[in-house]
This record gives structure tokens, C-alpha cells and sequence, in this order.
């Protein structure tokens, strides 16, 4: 697929309103392409919170077979889903809302519940013993690795030892409510760390590969010798698809932001994704030479407040944020050392650095195709619905 250029995108996008999401479909699909080539022999569950749409979650579903459920990030996020017809839903982070819970128990078809504390599984026995019902769990492993002074990975699971996973496993055997039915173990220091030019952070993940791999196993082998049956085991993210797809015992992986391609996952050595989200801003003001102040674009994403967690100026090329001022709030300085004649009215393009995130910021998002407005559809925030 052939780079667009600013001209390329200031035509297709004229007449429309800016601020304005966008997402070039070739682009979209050259990624999806790219997951199925990289999956191997596993199946591929997408990460919700990713994609923020349902409109492209379905579209990524119906490409392949590969393609099998969707892993999301709140209760009322997947019982919403559930109702406009997804099925097969792994919620990835443990729910403690006792009227969400109380609704699913109701019909807890179709959705599995995270847990790794034994406090996850007090409360959720107590709510399906009351509704007289039944929970499907799966089981958060932590997979970080701990060094002297670092831990390489999240604070994620409690159950990071094979003595805390006993003391789990024999605590739900009191639990005749709940049916232990997945195991989840996320590397997020392999998955979500890039390494581009940096070799300290590559022997880390070289040493935790290793590590994690086997006590995977060992893990799986002792909730196995327990008697549970397991439907799925889930690992990996996008930035760890070529090597969790070596682990025979996994059988699935979750993939999300490769769809967009955010800013974040440029920062990967062995592979490289084509950058398909994107979001304008005008210029509405120039408070001097080669400096150029855009309506808006302070869309800072999570995690650790550094740079890299800033949107960064796409096109046209030659633009950056000022270091003392970044991206605002409502507006946004840029420095401007290119060739063009910007102009107050003409369009910034942006990328930001997570994928899903920016959708929280827009109702729509328009799909260009052949460098056309072909279609527009909601996201999320479009369809009146905002999770967390």
C-alpha cells in the first residue's frame, strides 16, 4: 500500500468538520492481514478496549475463523455486547459490582469473570448461591518477573506463586456455585514494552520468556491436576503474537491495538504495523513564524506520564509538539519546519499513542477507502455508552 501523503488526506477529508476521527480502511486491513499471517496455529480474541466499536469489532470477526470472542474490560461493557450479539466473552478485569453481578446471574451465558483473589470468590459464590445460579471463572496468573529492585511487568494477579494459586484452587473447592472454566496469563513485559534501540529492555524480555514459559506450564499443570476442565488458556498482546504463539499449552492470544496501530507500537524492532487511526485538528491560530495552534488535541493516553504518551503531529511532515507546552486541553502549539503554506482553517493530522482510547473522544468515525468517505459509524461514546 502506497504511504498518503497530506494532500492525500486534506482532499479526501474536505467539506468535513474537524476535530474529526478517521480510519483508512487499507491500512485497517493490511493489520488484520498481519494478525492472521503472525497468529500461527492459535486463535486470535480481540481486546475490546482497542477497538471501542462494534461496528469494526464485527467486521474483524467476520474476516477469518481465526478470529473467536472478544476480551472486554468492564461487566456493563460485555453484558451491553452480549445484547447486540456478541458471544463468547472473556472479561479481563474482575468485577465487584453486586447489581451487574446480580444481572448476570440472571443468564450467565456466554460471559466468564476474572478473578485471582479469594475475595472474588467469596463474593461472587455469595451472588450466584442467592440467584441460584452459576458463574463461569477464568483465572488471572501473574507472569511479570520480579528482579532485586524491579519488577519487570504490571501489578496485576495476586497469584503470582504456586503456593497462592493452591490456596486459590483450594478455596473454590467450597465454591459449588462457580466453575473454573479459563486460564488468562498476560505478559504485558513482553506484550506491551518496546525495544527499538534499546538492549537492555531485549535481554530482559530474552530472560522472561523463559521464565514465564515455564511457570505457564507449571501452572496449568496443577489447576489441571485439580480435575478442571479448561475451554480456553489466553496469553499474549500484540507486541508478544510471535512468540506466544510457540507455547503449545496456550490456545489462544488477545490482540488489539495492532488493528489501529498506534503511536506506542512503533517502538517494536521485529515488527512494524501500518498506522490506520487517525484524528484531526484545525489550525486556528499562528502566534508567530513557523509556529502553527491547533483547536484541542490534549489527548494524553494512560499508563506512565511521559512523552511517549502524548499525540504526536502525523502530517504534513515537519511538525512538533513545543516541550514546554505539549498537547492542550483546547488548544494545541506546533512548531512547523516544512515546505507547505499552512493556513488558519487547514487540518492537523494526528496519532495517538493507544488504540482504542482516542475513540473515547469521538461520537464517530469516518472510514475512507480509495482516499473516499466511504461510511461512517459510531464508536462507543456514539452510541451513548462509556464504561470506565
Amino acid at each position: 500500500m502506497m504511504t498518503k501523503t497530506y494532500q492525500d488526506y486534506s482532499l479526501a477529508l474536505s467539506g468535513k468538520s474537524s476535530p474529526e476521527l478517521f480510519l483508512n480502511l487499507e491500512a485497517f486491513n493490511q493489520n488484520i492481514q498481519w494478525v492472521l499471517k503472525n497468529a500461527g496455529e492459535k486463535k486470535i480474541r480481540l481486546a475490546t478496549k482497542s477497538i471501542r466499536s462494534p461496528a469494526l469489532l464485527k467486521k474483524i470477526l467476520n474476516e477469518s475463523p481465526i478470529f473467536q470472542g472478544l476480551m472486554t474490560y468492564t461487566l456493563s461493557e460485555s453484558l451491553w455486547l452480549r445484547d447486540l450479539g456478541f458471544k463468547d466473552i472473556l472479561l479481563a478485569y474482575p468485577c465487584v459490582d453486586r447489581e451487574l453481578l446480580e444481572k448476570l446471574a440472571q443468564e450467565p451465558h456466554d460471559i466468564i469473570l476474572m478473578t485471582d483473589r479469594l475475595e472474588h470468590l467469596e463474593l461472587l459464590e455469595e451472588i450466584a448461591k442467592k440467584c441460584n445460579g452459576q458463574f463461569s471463572l477464568c483465572i488471572d496468573l501473574d507472569l511479570s518477573m520480579d528482579l532485586p529492585g524491579l519488577r519487570f511487568g504490571v501489578y496485576r494477579s495476586w497469584i503470582h506463586d504456586e503456593k497462592r494459586l493452591l490456596t486459590y484452587l483450594d478455596f473454590l473447592k467450597k465454591c459449588k456455585h462457580l466453575k473454573l472454566k479459563a486460564v488468562m496469563g498476560y505478559e504485558a513485559q513482553i506484550a506491551g514494552v518496546g525495544d527499538l534501540k534499546k538492549p537492555v529492555i531485549k535481554m530482559l524480555k530474552a530472560l522472561s520468556l523463559a521464565q514465564l514459559r515455564k511457570r505457564r506450564e507449571k501452572f496449568v499443570e496443577i489447576i489441571q491436576s485439580y480435575g478442571h476442565d479448561l475451554a480456553l488458556i489466553n496469553g499474549g498482546g500484540t507486541g508478544s503474537l510471535s512468540t506466544t504463539r510457540e507455547e503449545k499449552i496456550v490456545t489462544e492470544i488477545t490482540v488489539g491495538s495492532a488493528f489501529y496501530a498506534p503511536t506506542l507500537f512503533d517502538s517494536y524492532e521485529d515488527f512494524k504495523l501500518t498506522p490506520a487511526l487517525f484524528f484531526t485538528s484545525p489550525i486556528v491560530r499562528r502566534p508567530d513564524e513557523n509556529l502553527y495552534t491547533v483547536m484541542g488535541s490534549g489527548h494524553i493516553a494512560s499508563g506512565e506520564l511521559t512523552s511517549s504518551k502524548e499525540p504526536q503531529p502525523y502530517l504534513p511532515l515537519g511538525l512538533k509538539l513545543l516541550k514546554h507546552e505539549g498537547a492542550g486541553e483546547v488548544q494545541t502549539p506546533l512548531r512547523y519546519d516544512g515546505p507547505l503554506n499552512l493556513k488558519v482553517g487547514d487540518p492537523i493530522i494526528f496519532r495517538h499513542a493507544k488504540a482504542g482510547e482516542i475513540c473515547e473522544r469521538f461520537n464517530h468515525i469516518q472510514i475512507m477507502k480509495d482516499l473516499k468517505i466511504v461510511e461512517t459509524i459510531e464508536t462507543y461514546r456514539g452510541m451513548g455508552k462509556c464504561f470506565l
